[in-house]
């Protein structure tokens, strides 16, 4: 089948390798614009773009889909769209173009975990287990009927960089089979069971800074869910510091929450927490590069006693 693809991050990048590698011909690409980063605001285009123009593919960047997009899709004449990532609502009127719709890779076991953070999500709730859900895409958010779904394990190491990737070979594999099912005829579809829906929203910054006040096992997992792209955020004297790892330490002591006990370069750095401590085992500080706490602590001194998020 000719496929237009939509979709912006890496997840979307693997996900199209692998229809790349099938019986199904992409005809074009669809992402979002180019968009300033970094301190000099240098225009940077999503990976994806890149990986297009190297497959020789058409790339098309709408501002707003529902408002640009409509006839330029329609004049390509594919059978079916597929999204993985892409970032932005699709309207009736996109969806109706093409005599097979579309399609959505949907990084969870829907209808758990709709939404924008699926993968955020299940590492935020210590899940040991998630999957990827090929869905028809429909007017709501994630609503429509399923297709094929498999499951993908989570390991105690797994954080949102590690677990994205899984996902997308699991993605990119299911896709391809979806692709084959649909063009054979062979589609069977299956209602949500919405009674079972929960859902997710877009991480932002302020859902970035940890509470000490949370267990040392929500306090890693959130971690994990936030590492590397966004880091979790904590201060110590008024300084905001960045970890992406942190470990569950057995401690037994009156300090109040958010105290630091420990802070030696032999130790690391440990706070207190609700029920023992978390060590750093990794930080960054404004400015500074991303290191084990006990480099950190070899040229910087951190007062025992200094209550964090104060």
């Amino acid at each position: 089948m000719k496929v237009i693809f939509l979709g912006t991050s890496d997840f979307s990048c693997i996900c199209l390798d692998y229809i790349l590698h099938s019986n199904h011909k992409v005809v074009a690409v669809v992402t979002q614009p180019d968009k300033p980063s970094g301190r000099g605001h240098k225009i940077i285009e999503p990976k994806i773009k890149t990986f297009a123009k190297q497959h020789n593919i058409d790339v098309y960047q709408f501002e707003k889909i529902r408002r640009d997009g409509v006839d330029a899709l329609r004049a390509i004449d594919a059978d079916i769209m597929v999204t993985a990532s892409y970032g932005q609502i699709l309207s009736q009127e996109i969806i109706d173009i093409c005599p097979h719709k579309i399609i959505n890779v949907h990084a969870s076991l829907l209808p758990k975990y709709r939404g924008a953070s699926p993968i955020q999500y299940a590492l935020i709730n210590g899940e040991k287990q998630t999957g990827v859900t090929i869905m028809r895409t429909e007017a709501g958010i994630d609503t429509g009927d399923m297709l094929i779904s498999t499951k993908v394990d989570i390991d105690d190491d797994d954080n949102y960089e590690t677990l994205t990737t899984k996902l997308a070979h699991a993605g990119g594999e299911l896709v391809v089979k979806a692709l084959d099912m649909i063009q054979d005829g062979l589609d069977k579809w299956t209602p949500q069971d919405e009674t079972r829906a929960t859902f997710t929203k877009m991480i932002k910054a302020e859902d970035t800074m940890l509470d000490f006040n949370m267990t040392a096992d929500k306090l890693v997992n959130l971690t994990r869910a936030l590492s590397p792209n966004l880091g979790a955020k904590f201060t110590l004297s008024g300084v905001t510091f960045k970890t992406f790892k942190l470990k569950k330490v057995v401690l037994d002591c009156d300090e109040q929450n958010g105290t630091v006990v420990c802070a030696s370069p032999k130790q690391g750095l440990v706070i207190k927490c609700q029920d023992g401590a978390v060590m750093v085992e990794l930080i960054q500080a404004p400015g500074g590069k991303v290191m084990p706490s006990k480099s950190y602590l070899n040229g910087k001194k951190v007062e025992i006693g200094t209550i964090a998020n104060v």
